[in-house]
């Protein structure tokens, strides 16, 4: 098709959004037509096949048409929303009711100062402060910002890094939500920002003990992590010396330092495979060393403690084990097990202390933490009050010292910070997120429940609803699900949940296969030539909870973002008549065209995850449940669909071009909207109240499809 051509077919389609505006517009209930994409067949071969991709002009980011179709699309998601718009009000400052708009961290003590963060009612961004000495102390800002992000329509703030001597204040900036951060330099006394500005990096900065001297990463043109440079402030950074570049593009390159702060770590990290060099931290200028050289299917993170190097790896240990060496020696005959492989339980991280090891662990979907004194070698599990719940460590920077910073949450127990003595085992309470207007959890009830999946496998799902709403019969049910990457559900507390639960709605949880809920074999089991596991896990989960009366299809949403948006595409391939509406975020569904091309952000690295389609069996495997490439002439729930112009990891045309294709395609008359975010990327708005119009918007479309506004 010429251009012309497109554009006058562009001009045919926003003119037919200019008649929705007018009239009620539902969801269910239009009858109206959505924007139509332009059918520019495009012919790819693939192996033997030849496939017509009668939307692939979508990925023409800087074209007008694109941009064009896409802001139609937006008009037509508000025209079928219009409706609505005084209930997202309501749903806004319901949600917005219950959030302590002026509030603060609890303060972390690193050396003589505490580090806090604290908001301001009617600001949408935090400001970062500090005290000398005492809490007690004069507050010093060092960090606001609101102020920064004045004239952006997005601001994330990355890495916000002290220098050991806490008189620098490195940070990174993304303002358009490509995920590409600059950095700049503050002197604390002063407040002047330094000219020592870098681009285009990933966010992460690192200093040397020093305190003069940066390490920090650039990307590539897949916007990978891959070349690790030196900067001294003051010297000019077009001098800035390249430490490391990594080639492979299968790898990302990252740096932190050790608990102890003695060693810089360099991370060369792909799915399913790492490799660790280290420096010491106060000898910038030196050579980073090779821990252990990377090996195909074998991961490793290493810490280091008084004159030892702690090395957690899967070689040989499926779930794990914990390994030690000698920082002088570090050959692998000289590596000792501390802790054993553990079929049933999965080491997923550990922490040092200077007389203490943490480490955390989960078995049966759910998180342990388990203390071991060095001096003693005596071993015990902190204890928690209740049977379902998630909890990590959190702001552990002191490095000597006897107490563990814990949060801890359930489904329906509101954020909880505590400080664990590691030698009284005594519990300090020091915060609990405060739900204003009030919040009494005896109303609410959490479970676990078991799904049997296809093979016989038990799937764990983890519900909370409002007592007394499942005993009338089938209630309102929204199912959500992740499945990938070995990323479990932790069966989190969520104050905007209230909105749904407090109007009969039960949530759930499905712990399927692709995530590391029930160990590492979980994960295993469900990618790959496996990936098929995560969605029929998901579809037992949805018919256990019918089956079981929680629930029915015509009461039933599903949700999932990014690889959870995979799923929720894959399923309603598979199953459309089981759900009443389906939520898919940013959703990952144009498998095989993205994965067949390398110049895409995030492809190569993940061949080990998916697999990688030039190779036949994987593609075919891949081909039999991308949700692109599996719409069909059948009739789909509703379903509201996200995308972020800006995306890196999912590309907007994802989305896009699946919306088009089922609307072109499906039998029924059901609605389908495609809502982009044309100011920002993956992760969405920065600011913490257009989050919050954001969860509005989504509540909407759920209570009015379900006829509960």
């Amino acid at each position: 098709m010429s251009n012309k051509a497109r554009i006058i077919s562009q001009i045919f389609a926003i003119a037919i959004i200019s008649l929705f505006i007018a009239g009620y517009i539902g969801c269910g209930k239009t009858e109206y037509q959505p924007p139509v994409a332009q059918k520019i067949a495009k012919k790819l071969i693939y192996h033997n096949d030849t496939i017509i991709d009668n939307y692939y002009w979508l990925r023409e980011r800087d074209s007008e048409d694109v941009l064009n179709y896409l802001r139609a699309e937006n008009t037509y998601k508000d025209s079928v929303m219009k409706h609505t718009e005084p209930f997202q009000e309501q749903l806004f400052e319901e949600i917005k009711s219950r959030m302590k708009e002026t509030d603060l961290t609890v303060p972390v003590k690193r050396d003589s100062f505490y580090y806090y963060s604290r908001t301001e009612e009617g600001k949408q961004y935090n400001i970062y402060c500090r005290k000398l000495y005492s809490l007690e102390a004069p507050e010093e800002v060092i960090l606001d910002v609101n102020r920064l992000a004045e004239g952006y329509d997005t601001y994330y703030l990355g890495s916000n890094s002290i220098s050991p001597d806490h008189k620098l204040l490195a940070y990174t900036v993304d303002t358009t939500g490509r995920e590409q951060y600059t950095i700049y330099a503050k002197i604390l006394e002063t407040g002047e920002i330094l000219p020592d500005t870098i681009h285009a990096t990933d966010g992460k900065v690192v200093w040397a003990n020093d305190s003069k001297t940066l390490f920090y990463t650039t990307l590539d043109d897949i916007e990978r992590p891959y070349k690790l440079f030196r900067h001294v402030l003051g010297i000019k950074t077009k001098n800035d010396v390249l430490v490391y570049h990594e080639k492979d593009r299968a790898f990302d390159l990252y740096i932190h330092k050790s608990s102890d702060k003695k060693y810089l770590l360099m991370v060369l990290e792909a799915i399913g495979s790492t490799e660790y060099r280290f420096l010491r931290a106060d000898r910038p200028t030196g050579k980073f060393r090779i821990f252990k050289s990377r090996v195909a299917d074998v991961e490793y993170e290493i810490d280091h403690r008084d004159n030892f190097f702690y090395i957690r790896t899967n070689e040989e240990a499926q779930n794990f084990k914990l390994m030690k060496t000698p920082d002088n020696n570090i050959s692998v005959s000289n590596w000792s097990v501390l802790i054993e492989h553990r079929d049933s339980t999965l080491l997923t991280g550990f922490n040092l202390f200077q007389d203490y090891l943490v480490l955390y662990e989960k078995e049966n979907a759910l998180r342990q933490i388990r203390i071991i004194n060095f001096n003693d070698n005596i071993s015990h599990y902190i204890e928690f009050p209740e049977s379902i719940y998630t909890v990590y460590g959190t702001g552990n920077h002191e490095f000597d010292t006897d107490v563990l910073r814990v949060s801890y949450s359930s489904m329906i127990t509101p954020k909880t910070i505590f400080d664990y003595n590691m030698k009284s085992r005594e519990k300090t309470l020091k915060k609990q997120e405060e739900i204003v207007g009030g919040y009494d959890k005896s109303e609410y009830v959490t479970e676990r429940l078991y799904a049997e999946a296809n093979d016989g496998i038990k799937v764990p799902i983890t519900l909370v609803y409002k007592k007394g709403m499942i005993e009338n019969g089938p209630a309102p049910l929204y199912l959500y699900g992740y499945g990938s990457y070995g990323f479990g559900r932790e069966p989190y507390f969520s104050k905007t949940r209230l909105t749904l639960l407090n109007r009969g709605i039960v949530y759930a949880t499905g712990h399927i296969r692709g995530g590391n809920d029930m160990g590492r074999w979980w994960y295993e089991d469900g990618k790959y030539l496996k990936k098929k596991n995560t969605f029929s896990d998901f579809i037992a989960c949805a018919e256990h909870l019918i089956s079981e009366g929680y629930t029915s299809p015509e009461k039933l949403i599903i949700g999932g973002g990014s690889a959870g948006g995979l799923l929720i595409g894959a399923v309603v391939n598979m199953r459309p008549g089981l759900f009443k509406a389906a939520i898919a975020k940013v959703p990952f569904v144009d498998v095989i065209n993205t994965m067949m091309d390398p110049t895409i952000p995030l492809t190569v690295n993940e061949y080990t995850e998916w697999g990688n389609p030039n190779e036949i069996e994987y593609y075919d495997y891949m081909k039999s449940y991308s949700p692109y490439d599996n719409v069909s002439a059948q009739a789909y729930p509703n379903m509201l669909i996200t995308a972020g112009l800006y995306d890196p990891r999912v590309q907007y045309w994802e989305p896009a071009k699946w919306t088009a294709k089922l609307r072109a395609t499906k039998t029924d008359n059901n609605i389908i909207i495609l809502k982009t975010n044309m100011k920002s990327g993956h992760g969405g708005y920065s600011g913490r109240y257009d989050r919050i119009r954001d969860i509005a918007f989504e509540y909407a479309y759920i209570l009015d499809i379900l006829e509960m506004n």
